[in-house]
């Protein structure tokens, strides 16, 4: 049992259903984990007799030990999970990485909380994030900051950063993330992972709606393509009275993966989006490499010019991260324990009349035409994740300077917003090793509504050049 951790998410599946090891035997084996790399700070609630409970629950034991069970929605029945710190979870603390917030128990759960449940996944508890998902970094109070497995005095980034670690550590073999402006693939690229950030409506937000903008999708922090694909089985579809979705596909995307994706026309570029910023040699070489071995299975790669108006789009963003920041609940006479970047944020969002959020909403929606117009002749645009290794803690954070701060995540992930203004689906893999040994990811995004493709594609690069063995110390 004790190397249980080493099977990916879906050989956990299969294990299950061969009745190799019973889903009790996963649980107590991860939250051992959990336990011991505490450290790390993936977790900020670890709900461990609810994952005894739930996993000892016959129904779970049924559909993991069904026979028919090889794709769908309930692919994987039993295997443990996490849920992230933003997400409504019934009877569980959801502090929304918050010290506002620290009280918060909700009543109900989310859309992706049930979906996550009625698959017949056990959640061993909230990973971490930093307060709201606004910083690209998870360093929320009164808990350890989350750290890279692979050098624990660098950042895991954020805002999944729990989830990212929890994955990486081998805490859990799958994890549920978030993604407004990169929030996936940031963690991913800093912790060496799968992080699949799915279309604009793939996913629901129901019953909050939350981000009038459409922004924000939840997704999948994994080792392997294949297991994040599976995640995504889990989490996709519509709900009744969302406001965007993406439409419904006619297999499940596990089974993507197993198909060749043919002879694409790949776009790329490595120039900063949303910030002039010198692009660590490290991250040019994976692009560089990742465009090599795409040549390699036979794609066309074509240089292009950055297809959004950074200039425009850029200030209508800011706008809207603001307002949404703004949107968060926070009792007032608990707003003094907010972050600083949060109440600048906030104050920015709040001195934003009616008028200038449509106009920027409105800003964006352009931006994003223009985008998808002039990707429209290629498949896949190949970029970098981040704009550099991972960062150390504290070096992005700065409580004194809030303006700094931003600037500097800007910095620090200039290309992973552009494609949540667009909606289109991207997902960064764990290709390069920089020389220090620390994780750095690549970026690709397909048109809106074809995460088959893109996942299909990241399959056949996973398969050329295998990742799935590489591991940082504490595994």
């Amino acid at each position: 049992m004790s190397e249980l951790h080493h099977l990916t998410a879906l050989e956990q599946a299969d294990g299950l259903c061969a009745g190799e090891f019973s889903s009790a035997d996963l649980v107590e084996h991860y939250l051992a984990r959990i336990e011991r790399f505490a450290s790390l700070g993936a977790f900020v609630t670890v709900t461990g007799e609810q994952a005894r409970e739930r996993a000892a629950n016959p129904l779970v034991e049924e559909v993991a030990l069904r026979p028919s069970r090889n794709q769908g929605s309930t692919r994987l029945a039993g295997v443990p999970t996490a849920i992230k710190d933003l997400n409504l979870t019934a009877g569980v603390p959801t502090r929304f990485g918050s010290a506002a917030m620290a009280d918060f128990v909700p009543e109900i759960s989310d859309e992706v909380t049930l979906r996550i449940e009625a698959a017949g996944l056990v959640s061993l508890g909230k990973t971490s994030t930093p307060e709201f998902g606004s910083p690209c970094y998870t360093e929320p109070e009164g808990a350890p900051p989350a750290v890279t497995p692979y050098d624990v005095t660098r950042g895991a980034g954020g805002s999944s950063g729990g989830a990212a670690v929890a994955v990486a550590a081998g805490l859990v073999p799958v994890a549920h993330g978030s993604d407004g402006g990169g929030s996936i693939r940031i963690p991913a690229s800093c912790c060496g992972l799968v992080g699949l950030k799915p279309s604009r409506g793939r996913v629901s937000g129901a019953p909050m709606h939350g981000d009038p903008v459409g922004l924000v999708v939840s997704g999948a922090l994994a080792r392997t393509v294949r297991d994040a694909a599976a995640f995504l089985d889990v989490l996709a579809g519509k709900t009744a009275g969302d406001p965007f979705w993406a439409p419904p596909e006619a297999e499940p995307f596990l089974a993507a993966c197993d198909r060749e994706p043919g002879r694409l026309r790949i776009a790329r570029f490595s120039t900063p989006v949303i910030a002039e910023v010198d692009v660590d040699p490290e991250c040019l070489a994976a692009w560089e490499n990742a465009s090599r071995l795409l040549e390699s299975l036979g794609h066309e790669i074509v240089d292009v010019p950055v297809p959004i108006d950074a200039e425009t789009a850029l200030p209508a963003f800011e706008t809207c991260w603001s307002v949404l920041t703004a949107l968060a609940i926070v009792p007032p006479e608990r707003e003094p324990l907010l972050r600083p970047l949060t109440r600048w944020l906030t104050d920015r969002g709040r001195a934003v009349n009616g008028p200038e959020f449509g106009l920027a909403i409105g800003e964006l929606r352009r931006a994003a035409a223009g985008a998808l117009t002039a990707l429209a002749p290629y498949d896949a645009v190949l970029t970098p994740t981040l704009a550099a290794v991972p960062a150390p803690v504290g070096s992005l954070r700065d409580d004194a300077d809030p303006a700094a701060d931003f600037e500097a995540q800007k910095r620090f992930t200039p290309y992973t917003s552009a494609w949540n203004v667009t909606g289109m689906p991207a997902v960064s893999l764990p290709t390069h090793m920089s020389a220090e040994g620390l994780p750095v990811g690549v970026m690709l995004a397909a048109r809106p509504a074809e995460e088959a493709l893109l996942l299909s594609l990241a399959a056949q690069m996973e398969a050329a050049a295998p990742w799935h063995d590489v591991h940082p110390p504490q595994w």
